[in-house]
């Protein structure tokens, strides 16, 4: 499928790490390549729950060659501790990319929810259930990781990817994470 373009989608999180791998096409059709959730055990020390992550994720990398990766985006939480684990999981995707030789993005919730429903605060069951329907799925990816990966990864690929206009407008979620990216970098 060389005219697709094929994407890995993160849904961070150190206890279950969402994977999800399509390819999406020009006309924004797609397909299911690989799902998966890599798993680590909250016992663990930290080092080693983020090698566990960092060989799931390496593996993908691997086996399912894509071209980009997609990462959500932490945004906010009230768990400080879960909130970390997210930015540290978050980070060893972001570094794997870089290892590849891979462009890498990230995305907020709510711009994956408005991207994959329509609206940026969808619930968890919507967007299961759009992105069974737009991969012709039989039944909803599980668990929820995994849903939010695939989610993740076809949110890209009609947003920033090949599927979406070069150039074309940003929604209002891209405009001001951009406006704060590029304050970060004066």
């Amino acid at each position: 499928m060389a005219s697709a373009l094929r994407v890995l989608g993160i849904d961070p999180g150190l206890t279950r790490c969402g994977i999800g791998v399509v390819d999406v096409r020009a006309d924004r059709s797609a397909s299911l390549v690989h799902v998966g959730v890599v798993r680590s055990s909250p016992e663990a020390p930290i080092e080693q729950r983020l090698a566990a992550i960092a060989a799931g994720i390496r593996l993908v990398l691997v086996e399912h060659e894509p071209h980009v990766v997609a990462v959500e985006r932490v945004f906010a939480q009230q768990n400080r501790s879960t909130v970390m684990g997210t930015a540290q999981a978050s980070g060893i995707a972001l570094l794997l990319a870089a290892e590849h030789g891979l462009p890498a993005a990230t995305h907020t919730p709510s711009e994956v929810k408005a991207a994959i429903t329509g609206y940026g605060n969808a619930e968890k069951l919507q967007v299961q259930t759009m992105v069974a329907r737009v991969l012709r799925l039989d039944a909803l990816p599980q668990p929820a990781d995994a849903a939010d990966a695939l989610a993740i990864a076809l949110c890209h690929a009609w947003r920033r990817g090949s599927a979406a206009p070069v150039g074309g407008p940003l929604t209002p979620a891209q405009r001001a994470w951009a406006e704060a990216e590029k304050a970060t970098r004066r």
